[in-house]
């Protein structure tokens, strides 16, 4: 019986500890400062919250990277989990904010009134 070799993770848990903190310091210095050249609308809403979005994909994509070890599996595996979810996050947002966007014109300009 052979014995096997314990190979210790301490670096990779600091790297992806910096990673994601890093990642994070972004997210809340852009959101504490918000620049004056994010507030410039694309498609409908300002960069900032382009920016939030993508880098919460970022953040959920490595956290799953590292947590759920797919950097180890086979590509075909890996796509198979990271592929529905970079086609079903923008179409959840899409939906989000075209009906949320919906019913505040509704709520504003309609017959409904703000009384909840």
């Amino acid at each position: 019986m052979a014995a096997h070799a314990h190979e210790s993770n301490v670096k990779r848990i600091w790297t992806v500890f910096v990673i994601l903190s890093v990642v994070t310091i972004v997210e809340v210095a852009l959101g504490i400062v918000r620049p004056e050249w994010s507030m410039a609308h694309i498609i409908g809403m300002k960069i900032l919250n382009w920016i939030f979005i993508i880098l919460t994909i970022v953040k959920a994509y490595y956290i799953a990277w590292a947590f759920m070890h797919l950097e180890g599996e086979k590509g075909a595996f890996r796509w198979s989990i990271v592929l529905p979810l970079i086609i079903l996050i923008p179409y959840l947002a899409f939906i989000l904010l075209t009906e949320g966007s919906y019913v505040h014109d509704v709520l504003s300009n309609g017959f409904v009134s703000w009384d909840f």
